[in-house]
């Protein structure tokens, strides 16, 4: 059915445009290039060539120019994709309690683990309010073929899910990996947090508010560090305090308010604001025409970074907008990116690995 509305779409804006309506295509004027915030390593190469609005990426979807990451994945439940060949899958296990409901979470990884590796934990997004675990799975099965541990946890949503529920659920995930380590085979210094738009930000806030005690909650392993060593933020938000998008109703749902009614709660949900100095290792992914997340909310933390002197990878790609994943150029990007920087970062899936961080080459 999607594939049939994005046909159809891309048609419309077709013939819009042979008749004359270019400016259907002209949405926003992409912001200026940040060439002094980007840190990806050279060898990587440059991103996809994106496209100057995000008007021009859905007419290319629906003229089949340009490739989701599997239409036929899309179309069907993700969580019925099959487990590759050497990948060890639990799901449904319960890893703590939030507003007195069992939180469960789906892990991934390797047969046969004789040795301590790292951790990866995966946060959906859906603003708060939408999304399942599952809908991770592609990037789970691969990282647990790499060699790592993968999780994809579960939050409370919508009503029960208003700021900081969620962020309290999040950490205690990672505080029942931290305490399941040794019979999963979790190196737990080396534990990272990766999300994409509200997983962003939720990453970000397990990163950056590791010290805030009031984010803990009370969802089980009390006492239990919910430190982690990196974080991955694809297109999240940082800052709730700043922006054409500050009352969009996703976030005032979440915050139970507008930001003139609660400016300080806006500030307390902001990861930009518990940055500092000691921070992990942070690697940024987003693209310059989302108009739901702007980029400038990525550029605020990569220059917060620079100012501090932390250690961070910041991919920035020009023309391409929120959720931009789903694209097949896109998702096999985040990847490649994800990878060596935990490569940088972990040493790799190996066990015992070390790294020598030194900051990326343009």
């Amino acid at each position: 059915m999607k594939k049939i509305l994005l046909r159809i779409f891309g048609t419309i804006l077709f013939l819009a445009i042979a008749g004359g309506s270019w400016w259907l295509l002209i949405d926003s004027r992409p912001p200026a290039k940040r060439p002094d915030l980007v840190r990806v390593p050279a060898e990587l190469g440059p991103p996809p060539e994106g496209y100057a609005t995000e008007n021009m990426i859905f007419a290319a979807f629906g003229l089949q120019e340009l490739g989701l990451y599997d239409m036929e994945l899309i179309d069907r439940d993700v969580a019925a994709l099959p487990v590759p060949t050497g990948v060890i899958e639990e799901t449904d296990v319960v890893y703590g309690t939030g507003g007195g409901q069992e939180l469960a979470l789906d892990l991934y990884y390797p047969e046969g683990l004789r040795a301590p590796v790292p951790a990866i934990i995966f946060i959906h997004g859906g603003g708060w309010r939408s999304g399942k675990r599952q809908d991770y799975k592609l990037y789970t099965t691969q990282f647990a073929q790499m060699g790592y541990v993968v999780a994809t946890v579960s939050y409370r949503l919508r009503a029960d899910g208003y700021f900081p529920n969620c962020v309290e659920d999040v950490k205690c995930a990672v505080r029942w990996m931290r305490a399941n380590a040794e019979r999963l085979n979790i190196d737990d210094e080396r534990m990272a947090v990766m999300g994409g738009s509200a997983g962003g930000h939720l990453a970000m806030m397990v990163g950056f508010a590791s010290d805030v005690p009031e984010f803990e909650g009370r969802g089980g392993n009390e006492g239990v560090s919910s430190s982690v060593a990196a974080v991955i933020d694809i297109y999240g938000p940082t800052d709730f305090t700043t922006g054409p998008n500050r009352n969009h109703s996703l976030l005032t749902n979440f915050m139970q308010g507008t930001y003139e009614e609660l400016p300080e709660k806006f500030r307390k949900g902001s990861p930009l604001f518990y940055v500092d100095a000691d921070d992990p290792p942070t690697l940024i992914i987003h693209g310059t025409v989302d108009s739901l997340v702007p980029v400038r909310q990525s550029d605020l933390l990569a220059e917060k970074f620079q100012e501090l002197g932390n250690y961070y990878w910041y991919d920035r790609l020009d023309g391409w907008p929120h959720a931009m994943d789903v694209s097949q150029v896109v998702n096999d990007r985040v990847v490649t990116v994800t990878t060596a920087f935990l490569e940088e970062v972990f040493g790799g899936p190996t066990p015992k690995a070390t790294a020598e961080l030194a900051a990326p080459t343009e």
